[in-house]
């Protein structure tokens, strides 16, 4: 089994907060919740929130593929393409919920 990282947001945080820049030009902002690692590839959960920073919806998360440049160390995301990659990494992501709250 490979070494997995899982950088977890916890409850001593300040919320760590991004922008997203969508398609048809609108902005959503969004919570970090995890940064974790699959098969040697880095996923970013994100939880949209409303201007007050409350979820959007308690139960709906985005999760890309996230990359950091190694020369500038700037971040950047990607869409998940792939079927079996997003199942295995939303059942990863599952997982993850799960050890939190036990």
């Amino acid at each position: 089994m490979k070494n997995e990282e899982t950088f977890p947001i916890d409850e001593n945080d300040t919320d760590v907060m991004v922008t997203l820049e969508m398609d048809d030009g609108s902005e959503l902002d969004c919570e970090i919740l995890t940064i974790f690692d699959v098969e040697d590839q880095d996923y970013i959960v994100l939880l949209p929130v409303d201007e007050n920073g409350e979820p959007l919806r308690e139960d709906e998360v985005i999760i890309y593929r996230y990359f950091e440049n190694e020369e500038t160390g700037e971040p950047y995301l990607d869409n998940i393409q792939d079927d079996e990659e997003y199942e295995r990494v939303g059942k990863r992501f599952q997982e993850i919920q799960d050890e939190v709250e036990e």
